[in-house]
């Protein structure tokens, strides 16, 4: 009688444990179980494994233009990177900040940025240069890369000042691969302008590389500049507002135009104009429902809940908040995100809802 009775309650035991370890792994599969799994959530434009937050070693700094520091950051394991791409800094007070990489994409232990000190910016720049000494570590995120080097016949790039750094890999590359490209570096003067020996190098064949220094020559003739491009050229440009616009007004029919923000395009105040009625997020992985009133930023009535959520400009330009959105009509209000990405995503520091309500994968 009594062997039977243990053989019973072995197996239930033994039910009892499977069963067990299948409801732990469709849990892991879906935190919100017995709903369905939600597809990989997003952060920016990449996939989870690039935007993770990793320490890096600061194991270089030096001075490459008035004003101008570069960090050399070491570390294992580092993600690939192509020219265009940019890292996310995320600095001792905790502000994030996006620098372009400037260094070498073969150089897989490493990622080089370079930072110019705004006295007048956002706190930022002030930071990397009173506070990132080498010997130090340094939080970042990334790399992404929404300025990459596309396919074309030929190349102009215009740039003014700190803008150099996302366009000097570029450079390099096509120095290297022989393709046809043409430079405008505009800056306040030669000493301010980072990594010009270097680039006036790259040019010296074929007299590629026009220097233009305001303090010696006024402001670079982008119309100029652009009069006799070929269609099918690609432009690209980074630099100040006025540059950005300038190259913007003076493209030539039959080419494309690449442009990288460090700053919003216009100042308008964050969640305010028209149409900026309070209404609801939903956070679907969270199980929360977040009121966003008139005026308030998705961002900031989100991370009240989710204080982890990356977020960076606040002005709807670097893409570090960019986040999926399952349900609802959005009133987009980036300078950034294409068409593709606006069907079902939006930048949650500026963007708002077309209604009463949105869903977001969060």
């Amino acid at each position: 009688m009594a062997l039977p009775r243990l053989r019973t309650v072995v197996l239930v035991s033994g039910a009892a444990l499977l069963t067990r370890r299948a409801l732990k792994r469709r849990i892991a599969r879906s935190p919100l179980w017995p709903l369905p799994a939600l597809p990989e959530p997003i952060s920016g434009h990449s996939k989870r494994r690039a935007t993770a937050v990793r320490k890096l070693l600061i194991t270089g700094r030096t001075e490459v233009a008035d004003g101008v520091v570069q960090l050399r950051l070491e570390g294992p394991g580092l993600p690939p990177w192509s020219p265009g791409a940019h890292l996310d800094l995320v600095l001792p007070s905790g502000l994030v900040r996006q620098y372009s990489l400037c260094g070498d994409p073969e150089d897989t232990g490493a990622y080089t940025v370079a930072t110019r000190l705004v006295a007048d910016g956002r706190g930022g720049s002030r930071e990397v240069h009173e506070q990132l000494q080498e010997g130090l570590e340094v939080e970042v995120r990334g790399p992404r890369n929404r300025f990459p080097l596309t396919e074309a016949p030929g190349y102009v790039f215009v740039v003014g000042g700190i803008g150099i750094t996302p366009v000097l890999p570029m450079l390099r590359a096509l120095a290297a691969s022989g393709a046809e490209w043409r430079l405008l570096y505009g800056g306040r003067s030669r000493a301010s302008m980072p990594f010009l020996e270097e680039i006036e190098k790259l040019g010296a064949d074929g007299d590629r590389v026009t220097v233009v220094a305001q303090d010696e020559a006024g402001h670079p003739d982008v119309a100029g500049a652009l009069a006799d491009v070929a269609p099918g050229t690609a432009v690209y440009c980074c630099g100040p507002e006025p540059l950005m616009a300038a190259a913007t007004a003076a493209l030539p029919g039959g080419c494309t135009l690449h442009l990288e923000r460090f700053s919003a395009a216009t100042g308008g105040a964050v969640g305010s104009g028209e149409g900026s009625e309070a209404f609801e997020v939903e956070l679907r992985r969270s199980g929360r429902t977040v009121p966003v009133a008139a005026g308030q930023s998705v961002l900031a009535a989100v991370r009240a809940e989710l204080p982890h959520v990356a977020y960076s400009c606040e002005q709807g330009f670097c893409g570090t908040c960019q986040q999926r959105v399952l349900e609802g009509e959005i009133d987009h209000r980036d300078e950034l995100l294409t068409d593709d990405e606006r069907g079902d995503s939006m930048l949650i520091c500026v963007s708002r809802c077309r209604g009463g309500r949105l869903v977001l994968d969060l």
